[in-house]
């Protein structure tokens, strides 16, 4: 009974099912499962009624007996390993979701999203969905330098696109606004999985070009979470393009965060406090940049004047704060697309592909100047 005062609870409506499709078309179940799965033993006008029927109760497969069946689950798998609080404020993943959900709608696939709290429970979860058949394969973001997920996807047999790492290249492929179609560094340490990357050298290099030519020679990289492939590739590039350029390794350098406002804040006031700051500093992505130059406006250091700022990802709030920020432009949607048709195109019996993205350009704006004279 309900209690008084407390509205009835509705029940969930009733799914329906083979048996109901059978009933109201006037066939037997037989027949449903053969007309719904495309085999022959029914005729042209029989599968065709039972069709108009189901979409009439709207009937779904069920994704759980497709996967017993041995049919596709109709679902692909993308796992984020990051802290929650900086998913809340970082604009790259919710492009990047955009792009692949573009790909993946167009052929009635859906995305399956999980946020957990670190890579062990990741790899739990792709035990599990291997398991259960949840997904017909996943796509991988982050990778590591000492990445697990690589073998286990390939121990488990799941199909899996690396997004942004390496991978070892059946072949290689390349975006044709690409660079030199190479495969991603430590490529060979890894198993054959496929994999979309961009070149972070050649995008420091552009950087460090647009800096130095300007008369910078203190540049400070405020980098994201160490450990990550792509993190780790920027630090190195950093180093190589300030040796190439002969600048001191002492005024060149990088210190890691967690991609949070909070932390690009604090990396940034502990730089202002050095007996000879910065005169320049790259922010891994938007939102530390952002951070960074309300650092410097607090402080009442003028921005490009005393200090010039460049985020690594351009956004809205690169274009909206004052002064505009120095960003690399890429196509973040563009790049989760071309992830999602790797992963199609392997589910379809396709090679394990590399697949270098479109290179990001600078786009110079208010944040960059003339180094100031010390």
């Amino acid at each position: 009974m309900t209690a008084p005062g407390e509205a009835a609870r509705p029940k969930p409506a009733r799914r329906p099912t083979i048996k109901d499709i059978a009933r109201r078309a006037g066939v037997s179940e037989s027949a449903v499962s053969f007309a719904l799965n495309d085999r022959p033993g029914v005729s042209r006008d029989t599968r065709a009624r039972v069709r108009r029927v189901a979409e009439e109760l709207g009937w779904q497969a069920n994704s759980a007996a497709r996967a017993l069946s041995g049919e596709r689950a109709g679902a692909l798998g993308l796992v984020l390993a990051r802290p929650a609080q900086t998913l809340g404020v970082e604009s790259f993943f919710l492009q990047l979701v955009s792009g692949i959900q573009e790909v993946l709608s167009a052929r009635k696939i859906a995305l399956l999203l999980q946020v957990v709290e670190d890579l062990g429970t990741e790899c739990a979860l792709y035990r599990r969905w291997w398991a259960e058949r949840r997904v017909d394969g996943v796509l991988v973001v982050d990778p590591r330098t000492e990445d697990p997920r690589p073998e286990l996807l390939t121990a488990l047999g799941l199909p899996a696109v690396v997004i942004g790492g390496p991978a070892a290249p059946a072949a290689v492929a390349q975006h044709p606004d690409a660079a030199a179609a190479v495969p991603p560094p430590d490529a060979a340490a890894q198993p054959p999985l496929a994999t979309v990357w961009a070149d972070d050298a050649k995008a420091m290099a552009r950087i460090l070009d647009h800096l130095y030519g300007l008369g910078h020679r203190r540049i400070v990289h405020v980098a994201g979470l160490p450990g990550l492939a792509h993190t780790e590739r920027r630090i190195r590039s950093l180093r190589t393009e300030a040796a190439l350029r002969g600048l001191d390794a002492r005024h060149v350098r990088s210190v890691t965060t967690d991609y949070s406002d909070a932390e690009g804040a604090e990396a940034t006031r502990r730089l202002l406090d050095d007996a000879r700051p910065p005169t320049a500093i790259i922010y891994d992505n938007d939102v530390m940049a952002v951070a960074g130059t309300a650092v410097a406006a607090g402080r009442g250091i003028p921005v490009p004047a005393a200090l010039s700022i460049v985020a690594w990802d351009d956004s809205a709030l690169c274009r909206v704060t004052h002064p505009r920020l120095t960003a690399l432009v890429r196509d973040t949607p563009g790049f989760g697309r071309l992830a999602a048709q790797e992963l199609l195109a392997v589910l379809d019996g396709g090679p394990h592909r590399t697949v270098q993205g479109e290179l990001p350009h600078l786009e110079a704006r208010e944040s960059t100047g003339p180094c100031p004279h010390d």
